[in-house]
């Protein structure tokens, strides 16, 4: 899956520009669309980036251009011009949003942390206390003592 012309379209103005002076020593930039395609092409598929196929431009190239355009802050410029076109498109409505926190970590010795947690000493009621009391869902303020 390479990226469309109109798609480039937006992205390559957000892209910083590469220094093509005549006259200057070391080998001519890479073609940044052909970059951009290796570097997608690593994000959607989860791979390592010496596992790029050889259409792309070497694994070496395009990571280091994605460190380059991460330093630069390219990647929040391109999310948030993507985000203004879906909205102003009418495919994007930020007045509902979720944010879901779940996720289950696999740790190695998981089975044995589990072990030393069943194991400890359950925790006081003093500190079930102060954990409510420190808890920003609780009470917002101090309830008179008696």
């Amino acid at each position: 899956m390479k990226i469309t012309d109109e798609q480039w379209a937006v992205i390559s103005k957000l892209l910083p520009k590469g220094k093509s002076e005549t006259g200057k020593r070391g080998r001519p930039a890479r073609d940044p669309r052909e970059v951009l395609n290796g570097v997608l092409w690593v994000c959607r598929t989860g791979a390592q980036w010496n596992e790029m196929p050889g259409k792309y431009p070497p694994y070496q190239t395009c990571h280091r251009y994605f460190q380059k355009w991460v330093q630069a802050g390219v990647w929040d410029k391109v999310l948030w011009e993507l985000a203004r076109d879906l909205r102003d498109r009418g495919k994007l409505d930020i007045t509902e949003c979720f944010i879901d926190g779940t996720f289950a970590s696999a740790k190695k010795g998981g089975l044995i942390l589990e072990k030393l947690n069943e194991a400890r000493a359950p925790r006081s009621w003093q500190s079930q206390t102060l954990l409510a009391f420190l808890s920003p869902y609780g009470p917002q303020q101090q309830a008179p003592m008696k």
